[in-house]
């Protein structure tokens, strides 16, 4: 996985976070479930690539 796609992951799991913060302040359901998704959806992704540069090696 390229740097930017970590990038990209990591800035999708941080606006997760966001919009859980602001789902439960302005008490939206959808939203923070949403920003939950995200955030699971990103370090999904960024666990996958993580154990697939350690089989590479790198």
């Amino acid at each position: 996985m390229s740097l930017g796609d970590k990038a990209k992951d990591a800035t999708q799991k941080l606006a997760g976070k966001a919009e859980e913060f602001v789902g439960k302040k302005t008490d939206d359901a959808e939203l923070t479930q949403q920003g939950k998704f995200d955030q699971a959806k990103s370090e999904e992704r960024l666990d996958t690539e993580h154990a697939k540069d350690a089989v590479d090696g790198k």
